[in-house]
């Protein structure tokens, strides 16, 4: 009997449903790979790639209570989900469009109004120091490291996954999460 014939997908699913995150740590370890190579057919981008098995992992865990298996294996439900998300975002970057010098110009004067926009933020960021510590202090050690390392070290997201040893999608909802609670903290 082989592998994938003695797992209970079924059971993960009910279990990643009941909030049990081991079941969808054994659900990954178990179909990551496999996950991977049909997101990497799909987009022929390895970073891409390990995005899409990172979101599909998370919607996984956040929609298994819908999965209804009168309706297909569950191991086909969390394929569909990886597939989807690949071809969404085939189809998004496939939505790219050039624009003409008047509308790069308006584009252009926006993001200039944007960044100074990001500047006034980023001084009263600044003049709240006190509170950003005792914010940034809330965060787990490594979501913390990870926002520092974009922020103060200014690196990319790629080379905070290199430092920390940590797949590219997980630094960048990591980021994404923490940013999120640094605003709810500050607000």
């Amino acid at each position: 009997m082989d592998d994938v014939a003695r797992f209970d997908y079924e059971a993960a699913l009910a279990a990643c449903a009941a909030g049990d995150a081991d079941a969808l740590r054994t659900l990954y370890e178990h179909e990551g790979p496999r996950m991977l190579g049909v997101a990497l057919r799909i987009v022929r981008n390895h970073a891409l790639a390990e995005d899409i098995v990172h979101d599909a992992c998370i919607n996984i865990w956040t929609r298994a209570a819908s999965f209804d298996a009168a309706r297909g294996s569950a191991r086909g439900w969390i394929y569909s989900v990886t597939r989807h998300l690949a071809l969404n975002a085939v189809r998004d970057d496939s939505r790219e469009t050039v624009v003409g010098e008047e509308a790069a110009a308006v584009l252009d004067a926006e993001a200039a109004l944007a960044d100074w926009q990001a500047s006034a933020d980023a001084l009263a960021w600044r003049t709240s120091t006190g509170r950003m510590v005792h914010c940034l202090e809330r965060l787990e050690p490594v979501r913390r490291s990870c926002v520092l390392h974009a922020y103060v070290e200014g690196l990319t997201h790629s080379e905070i996954a290199r430092r920390i040893g940590t797949p590219l999608g997980t630094v960048k909802a990591w980021i994404r999460r923490s940013l999120e609670a640094l605003r709810e903290c500050l607000a």
